[in-house]
């Protein structure tokens, strides 16, 4: 008779169903920590990086801007009078002097208000000497009229003194002594108005001669102003120099105050740079500055900075110092360095591709051994041209990377292969 086994059966299940619980467990634990595992830190080439050592030192702290060198003398030549442009006499480049004449121009009706003028002058001066004339005719006239008075003065006085003395001996009445006084004193007072009035002539007749030589001064001076007009048709340079423009055609009408001409010393240049509104702000007048020509390098300084801001930029004009190098022409594109200030005992880096003054930065720093980097959080300070000062964040001696790591903004580590 069969007996059966149901013990070892049920020993069987419960092993089973124990091993797949173990199994699921592990598989559990597994996943749990592969889920939790860090990603593996990317690898970069140490070749592709651009590595800088932190450093404590003295370091100038500068401001870099692209520009152009400009002349320090520019005459702007205006057509002082309107006309017909006849010739050009000098192309741009040549070197011209103060009286060479760049432009000739025409003008008939300027050349007839010349004519004018000049005849309404002479004829004015020609009226003043008749005038003078009719003045001493009419002075000697009076002078005359005051001869023949004092003579009749002279005659009266004596007959009234011949009276007196024949009175004396009743020789005549005393009625015809008074009437001989009575006509001597007459004469004396004719005599005395004459004068006043030969005096009151004099000074009119010297008005009138200022006020024509008013009148001819005046008529004077539009002629010769007409005539300076006439002669600045031949349109002159006003400086030695180099001309660097001419707008003018043969044959076109110009009219006054068109600008004709540009004339520069190419001997006094300046730069003119264009410095970022954010790092003009330290620049002031004196500063040192050195001026690249991609040839070579000008020594200089400040000298003006613009207070108004021009698409991000303010513009800085730096004196050029000493003889110009060959090639320094005007409007050659040249890079300028403006020296703001020398910091001593600071802690520098070669300058990131990121961070501005007073910025959070993170750079990746290299561990000891040089495989790998580690992102930390860097304070910058005052910024140069190529290097900036590190507030916190780094040590002197600490290698970080300089170049560009935002595809790896993602991860705190990396690996340098």
């Amino acid at each position: 008779m069969d007996i059966p086994r149901t013990g070892q059966a049920r020993r069987r299940r419960i092993r089973w169903t124990a091993y797949g619980v173990l199994a699921l467990s592990a598989i559990g634990g597994i996943s749990w920590y592969v889920y939790h595992l860090k990603p593996a830190a990317p690898t970069v080439e140490k070749a592709t990086v651009w590595t800088g050592t932190v450093k404590r030192g003295s370091i100038k702290r500068e401001v870099r801007g692209p520009g152009t060198l400009v002349p320090l003398e520019i005459r702007w030549v205006a057509a002082v009078a309107s006309g017909r442009v006849e010739r050009k006499l000098v192309q741009p480049g040549e070197h011209v002097k103060a009286d060479t004449v760049l432009v000739e121009l025409s003008n008939p009706e300027l050349e007839k208000e010349v004519l004018t003028a000049e005849w309404d002058w002479k004829s004015a001066e020609s009226n003043l000497d008749d005038f003078k004339v009719q003045l001493e005719v009419a002075d000697l006239n009076r002078e005359a009229d005051l001869v023949k008075l004092q003579s009749d003065y002279s005659t009266a006085k004596m007959k009234a003194e011949a009276q007196e003395t024949l009175s004396k001996f009743g020789l005549t009445t005393d009625l015809d002594v008074r009437q001989a006084k009575e006509a001597a004193n007459n004469l004396a007072n004719q005599i005395e108005l004459l004068k006043q009035l030969r005096e009151k002539n004099k000074a009119s007749a010297a008005a009138q001669l200022a006020i024509r030589k008013r009148e001819i001064d005046k008529l004077h001076a539009l002629y010769q102003l007409k005539r300076d007009q006439l002669e600045q048709l031949k349109v002159r340079a006003g400086v030695d120099g180099v001309l660097q423009q001419l707008d003018a055609q043969e044959g076109e009408q110009i009219g006054v105050g068109t600008k004709l001409a540009r004339v520069s010393n190419p001997a006094k240049l300046k730069a003119e740079l264009k410095i970022m509104e954010t790092q003009a702000k330290d620049v002031q007048v004196g500063q040192r500055a050195s001026i690249d020509t991609r040839n070579n390098l000008i020594p200089g300084h400040v000298i003006r900075k613009d207070p108004k801001v021009t698409e991000g930029t303010v513009t800085v004009d730096v004196a050029l110092e000493g003889d110009l190098p060959q090639g320094a022409v005007p409007d050659l594109s040249v890079d300028g360095t403006i020296e703001l200030e020398r910091l001593n005992d600071v802690i520098y880096v070669e300058r990131p591709t990121q961070g501005q003054e007073g910025s959070l930065i993170s750079l990746f720093k290299l561990t000891p051994d040089g495989k790998e980097a580690v992102r930390v959080q860097v304070k910058i300070g005052r910024v140069s041209v190529s290097v900036v000062e590190i507030v916190s964040g780094l040590q002197p001696g600490d290698q970080v990377i300089l170049s560009d790591m935002s595809a790896y903004d993602a991860n705190d580590r990396i690996r340098i292969i």
